[in-house]
């Protein structure tokens, strides 16, 4: 996995050059790209961290370049610097699925207060990931029966009920259950039914 970087999308020269002192000061490692071309052109999937991109640049536009990132299946948060004549566009950015926007002038601090909020919802993001990708890891390791007694489980039904509806005896049903939760790594039928949860959310 990458480490976690805060992209700064400029066309100015002096902006990017001051944004990438501000967050060097404040411990945030950026890179800076004088064009969404440049960074579309670098981008990988598998990067990690945030997005700070101008709404009005040169050649593409940071509408644009935001467009295509989503096109591609980018997660990175986008933060959007705007000019006040900007903001509509900002907003229907965000529902989009922008992260969020700032207008210049800012506030040197809470443009970094903002960035270090977008890389820590990416790292939760990872985190979550993550985990759906260990529990259906977990799941794939359960055989076509074992399936079938654990959706039974998850219905609340009792031992009895499932031997009867599988035709299996209880003994087996036991032993289905207990490899299961071995297998999924849970001790109870509700913190089953608490892990699958993540995988629909």
């Amino acid at each position: 996995m990458s480490t976690a970087c805060t992209h700064i999308i400029d066309d100015d020269e002096a902006i990017r050059d001051a944004l990438q002192w501000l967050f060097k000061t404040r411990g945030v490692a950026c890179r800076t790209w004088a064009s969404g071309e440049d960074f579309l052109e670098a981008w990988s999937p598998q990067w990690r961290g945030c997005i700070v991109l101008d709404i009005r640049m040169a050649g593409m536009s940071g509408l644009e370049c935001f467009d295509t990132l989503l096109a591609r299946g980018c997660e990175l948060p986008v933060i959007f610097i705007t000019g006040h004549g900007d903001v509509p566009m900002a907003v229907a950015a965000l529902k989009k699925g922008a992260f969020h926007f700032i207008e210049k002038p800012f506030n040197d601090h809470d443009l970094v207060s903002l960035v270090e909020t977008a890389l820590a919802a990416d790292a939760e993001r990872q985190r979550a990931a993550a985990s759906r990708e260990t529990i259906e890891a977990r799941l794939a390791t359960l055989t076509c029966r074992e399936r079938e007694v654990m959706d039974l489980i998850l219905e609340g039904k009792y031992n009895k009920v499932i031997a009867d509806e599988l035709s299996i005896s209880m003994r087996t049903v036991e032993a289905h259950r207990s490899r299961i939760f071995d297998k999924m790594d849970v001790r109870s039928a509700v913190e089953l039914a608490q892990i699958l949860t993540t995988l629909r959310s």
